[in-house]
């Protein structure tokens, strides 16, 4: 396993759209290996999510691994160590709630983000197997951040609103109250 370097904003490789993992990669050591790398790098920086573009990695690959427990948006539950493959994601409710949310590829930022609260996700596992996950409230967050990553998309384009745009710090002795 090797620890991937994370690209920053302004690296084009996140702005482009990810490429589908094709049903011949599936089982291939290369699909594996990026996989443990993903984990491996995503423990390291201490993030609940990492997407494969932000390795630079143009393949619709994310994991999510939420450890749960008290965080800044309150008591979360935890969801397992999961990799999500060539995800789809309909919106089941359009009633959104945001939350400041932050980047492993905009290091030191927040910024508030609405999202829908209600979705459900289409998508296939390491294992090569169909599978369909239905999420709410900061999960249904988590998802739409890491995903928007395989499609060239950062939270920062999808804030309506710059002024709640924030280093960390000021996040932290200003901010901590959503928007």
């Amino acid at each position: 396993m090797t620890i991937r370097n994370i690209i920053r904003m302004g690296h084009p490789s996140l702005r482009q759209q990810a490429q589908p993992v094709t049903p011949q990669m599936f089982g291939a050591a290369e699909l594996t290996q990026l996989v443990k790398d993903m984990v491996e790098t995503l423990h390291d920086c201490g993030g609940i999510g990492l997407a494969a573009p932000q390795i630079d990695v143009s393949l619709r690959v994310a994991i999510i691994d939420i450890p749960g427990g008290p965080s800044r948006y309150g008591e979360i539950a935890p969801m397992p160590l999961t990799t999500f493959i060539n995800p789809k994601i309909e919106i089941l409710d359009p009633t959104t709630a945001g939350h400041f949310e932050g980047c492993l590829s905009v290091p030191g930022l927040r910024g508030f983000v609405e999202r829908a609260q209600h979705i459900q996700v289409s998508y296939t596992t390491i294992a090569g197997t169909p599978a369909q996950i239905t999420l709410n409230g900061f999960w249904a967050t988590v998802f739409q951040h890491e995903f928007d990553h395989l499609d060239g998309i950062l939270y920062v384009d999808r804030m309506n609103d710059t002024r709640q745009l924030m280093f960390e710090e000021e996040y932290s002795q200003f901010g901590s109250a959503e928007a």
